[in-house]
């Protein structure tokens, strides 16, 4: 297992991380995502720490906190020596105050959280949202505060556009607090918007992404082509408001590439879609989200795998989306360069 620094916060976290969305299995939202009991969660977290992963996502609106409850069950034992990250911003509840920003509602979630995941603190805590109702400014205090408390150690977002992002970083700059080391972000082959302005920002600012879903919502497992569509009845179809959208000649192609390599070199697709987005800039942890201990076996294998300059060069083009206006370079349409320039430059800790 490599190990990557987050961001410029100086910690290291495994290229590969655990997200445990998949533990729990209450709400419909969730239980299409997974259903492991306590026992088959033991499991696979342990095959995560056999493989050196020290990086462990959930947030307290996956299976109404159950997640949480069982990832600090999981981990209690090895506690001290790993990381775990939560998210809190989501109505979780039909109390009126417990969704967003507020300093009300962000203690108290962490509270929750703390008692759920039974433990003294987060070591990252991230926004899963944006919430436009709350100023920014007493936001980057309140979690300021909570840092310096103990009971948080390092913040992050997810699902933020650049400006939102950049506007809470320029406030902690301006008034002396606590930055966002981390970034949560949809990246995979089948979706590359987060190269048009989030990559460069997160290079600029040092932060690192955390990557969710990165076989594109269950798309690039290899279950599925052509000739076998994604059936109505899949968790995909479930789960559809959700899930950005990926028209179908493009992940064919992209599929019919990931299938050409996997039969060349032995591997299979979910890992040559993982190990594509292990070389990519500004990514610190891949989450994998397996349901069972063959898909997380399985995933763990592309911590191993080595793709060639060339197969990496095939992904990239048929993956590659021209940037819709201003992030393309009007002036010259060369707009790859950036991100080439961009590759030479990870977070990587030797």
């Amino acid at each position: 297992m490599k190990y990557n620094f987050l961001g410029h916060s100086g910690l290291k976290v495994s290229e590969l991380g655990f997200g445990a969305g998949t533990l729990g299995g209450k709400g419909q939202i969730f239980s299409a995502w997974g259903q492991a009991s306590q026992a088959e969660a033991n499991n696979m977290i342990k095959l995560c720490l056999d493989a050196g992963v020290n990086f462990f996502d959930t947030a307290d609106v996956y299976s109404e906190g159950e997640s949480e409850r069982m990832l600090g069950k999981a981990l209690a034992a090895q506690r001290s020596n790993n990381i775990i990250s939560t998210k809190v911003s989501i109505r979780t509840s039909e109390h009126i105050n417990h969704v967003g920003f507020s300093r009300n509602y962000l203690i108290n979630a962490v509270e929750a959280s703390l008692k759920r995941l039974n433990t003294d603190y987060i070591d990252v805590l991230q926004l899963h949202h944006f919430d436009s109702f709350t100023a920014l400014e007493q936001l980057m205090k309140t979690l300021d505060e909570l840092v310096r408390s103990g009971k948080v150690r390092y913040i992050g977002v997810s699902n933020f556009s650049g400006w939102q992002l950049m506007k809470a970083q320029a406030i902690a700059e301006r008034y002396g607090y606590e930055k966002f080391f981390a970034n949560q972000v949809y990246y995979s082959l089948a979706g590359r918007d987060y190269e048009w302005e989030l990559m460069p920002l997160n290079q600029d600012q040092g932060i690192g992404a955390v990557v969710w879903s990165p076989l594109a919502w269950g798309r690039l497992t290899g279950k599925f082509d052509r000739k076998n569509p994604i059936p109505t009845a899949s968790r995909l179809h479930e789960t559809a408001q959700f899930a950005p959208p990926v028209q179908e000649e493009y992940l064919y192609t992209i599929l019919d590439v990931l299938k050409a390599i996997s039969s060349e070199i032995g591997a299979s697709i979910p890992q040559i879609a993982l190990q594509w987005l292990l070389q990519r800039a500004t990514v610190s942890t891949v989450l994998i989200g397996a349901r069972n201990e063959q898909q997380l076996n399985d995933n763990l294998k592309a911590k191993d795998l080595l793709l060639s300059d060339e197969h990496i060069q095939q992904l990239d083009q048929v993956s590659a989306v021209y940037p819709i206006y201003p992030y393309y370079p009007y002036w010259n349409g060369q707009f790859t360069e950036r991100f080439k320039a961009l590759q030479k430059s990870q977070f990587v800790a030797n």
